[in-house]
């Protein structure tokens, strides 16, 4: 049985991710031909192409896919072991809001990794939309809000992501019809963003289905309702990002802010947060997401 170098992993994920030897160089701090050369090394020991280097594009071949996953898994558990044996031990209880619009596909994973690696720190999770956890950070039943920036300029931003329109897979775009909108209940930055563009294009729209969940909009689209907007991160499997006409206001960025890291306990926050961003730069931790981590 041969045993997988670490090293040669860390720079044959670095390509799958960055798509370019040139790009993933810069991300592993090493030159263009040593990354090169960790590759060639890499597909010696399996013996099979991990790259299919005939296409226009640089793609992976089906073992590489397959490696691929693997590599993931192995890096991910080296990176906690050593980060668990660096890491003081901190004990206490942090009660914390996080909004259904971070990291929607990771979050859970994330968390329980997160408390492997400190287990002497208990976490009350609430997860909910915005405005809820607002109003309970508000009236002090959180420590600690992580949560999208709603219209006032609160909290720090640690997470940006283009919005993008978005339908089912089969959505056809008909401009010449009152475009059907899938809605979250106000108050809602993006309903409130719909309106606006939309009313702005001058084109006509209707409330095709009103929900309270962000769920409950990803499953709404998947099903042919309606269209929304959200950040790239909810596309998931059975729907597709729509090409809108060119006159269309141009759309912000959605940015996820951190409240009460100010006030709360600095030796709880700092490694929750800390590993949290970490895990957003991750290309698997937000699938279709080209997002930015926020120092």
């Amino acid at each position: 049985m041969r045993d997988l170098d670490l090293d040669l992993l860390r720079a044959f994920v670095a390509v799958a991710d960055a798509g370019s030897f040139t790009a993933a160089a810069d991300t592993v701090g090493r030159t263009q031909s040593a990354v090169s050369q960790k590759i060639r090394r890499l597909e010696e020991l399996v013996g099979f192409p991990l790259f299919d280097r005939n296409s226009r594009s640089l793609a992976l071949t089906g073992t590489g896919g397959q490696l691929l996953i693997g590599a993931r898994r192995l890096l991910d558990l080296n990176d906690d072991v050593v980060r668990s044996l660096q890491t003081p031990q901190t004990t206490g209880r942090l009660r914390v809001g996080i909004c259904e619009d971070f990291v929607p596909l990771q979050l859970s994973k994330l968390l329980a990794r997160f408390l492997r690696l400190h287990p002497g720190i208990q976490l009350d999770i609430n997860t909910s939309l915005t405005h809820s956890l607002l109003r309970e950070f508000e009236a002090g039943n959180l420590d600690l809000v992580i949560a999208t920036r709603e219209f006032k300029e609160r909290g720090r931003v640690i997470w940006r992501e283009p919005m993008v329109w978005f339908g089912a897979s089969d959505f056809q775009l008909n401009l010449n019809r009152p475009l059907p909108l899938v809605l979250l209940q106000p108050p809602c930055t993006y309903r409130e963003l719909m309106f606006t563009t939309l009313d702005t294009a001058r084109q006509e729209w209707v409330t095709a289905c009103t929900v309270s969940s962000l769920m409950g909009v990803q499953a709404a689209v998947a099903g042919g309702l309606g269209i929304t907007l959200l950040g790239r991160s909810f596309i998931q499997d059975g729907m597709q990002i729509l090409d809108v006409p060119e006159h269309w206001p141009p759309l912000p960025m959605t940015e996820i802010v951190v409240l009460g890291d100010d006030t709360a306990e600095k030796s709880l926050i700092q490694p929750l947060l800390e590993f949290l961003v970490e895990g957003m730069r991750a290309p698997q931790s937000v699938a279709f997401s080209s997002g930015q981590a926020v120092p």
